[in-house]
């Protein structure tokens, strides 16, 4: 039997000192609703309705998504125009370097005022770390599932992201067993290994700091999934806009 380790979570009041001291924090719950301003539930059915991912070079079929971008200027959140989702090859050694089209996220979530309370909620803690204005938001909805037997939350394995800050939200799991978080620091040994159960609860990382990696999930009875909200905020521009 594989131990299964509690998320080592810190209070919303330590969530700066936190991710300062360490290069990473996790949040109850409880307290990701503060950040949002209200509840969160009433988006998860939006999660049904994510179209598959066409781009997966392992041959797989386990993961569906949505992707949205957003500019975030204190407590203004403005979505900007569709774009692909595009990494270099030095973060995503998979995926990286192609130009990926994502069906955006539904417009009733962007509207919604605990979607954009969220996002300018944690853009104004990021900036108390390294100042910046406005921060440029990717947002991806994921379900990984277990039709084919397994399913790879992140089939690119340990790595960054290629931004500032990474904020990875559980959403739901579903008759599963597996996926847990790995974080390491980018510089040294340290590192710590957890599984988020509860739903709505944050995993927060200093990407320029920290890599990580959430293990493969299988099915407890026939099929499973997990569900994810994953942001990540950026200086300056979205990735690939700076590039050359």
């Amino acid at each position: 039997m594989v131990a299964t380790f509690s998320a080592p979570y810190s209070s919303l009041d330590r969530l700066v000192p936190d991710l300062a001291a360490r290069g990473r924090a996790v949040l109850p719950a409880a307290d990701v609703r503060r950040l949002a301003g209200g509840g969160l539930d009433h988006l998860c059915a939006s999660w049904d309705d994510l179209l598959p991912d066409a781009y997966l070079r392992d041959g797989g079929h386990y993961r569906r998504r949505r992707h949205s971008c957003f500019v975030v200027d204190g407590a203004q959140v403005q979505q900007a125009p569709h774009r692909a989702h595009w990494q270099s090859l030095d973060y995503n050694a998979l995926h990286g370097g192609m130009s990926r089209w994502f069906e955006p996220i539904v417009p009733a979530v962007v509207a919604d005022p605990a979607w954009s309370g969220l996002l300018a909620q944690l853009g104004m803690r990021f900036s108390a770390l390294r100042p910046a204005r406005p921060w440029f938001v990717e947002a991806h909805q994921f379900r990984i599932d277990t039709s084919d037997g397994i399913g790879r939350p992140t089939p690119e394995g340990a790595h960054r992201d290629g931004v500032d800050f990474v904020a990875v939200f559980l959403v739901a799991r579903c008759g599963i067993k597996g996926g847990e978080t790995r974080v390491f620091d980018a510089a040294g040994p340290d590192g710590q290994r957890f599984t988020l159960e509860e739903p709505w609860s944050l995993l927060l990382l200093d990407d320029t700091r920290m890599i990580h990696e959430s293990t493969p999930i299988q099915p407890l009875d026939r099929h499973g999934h997990r569900d994810t909200l994953v942001l990540t905020y950026r200086a300056h521009a979205f990735q690939g806009d700076d590039a050359g």
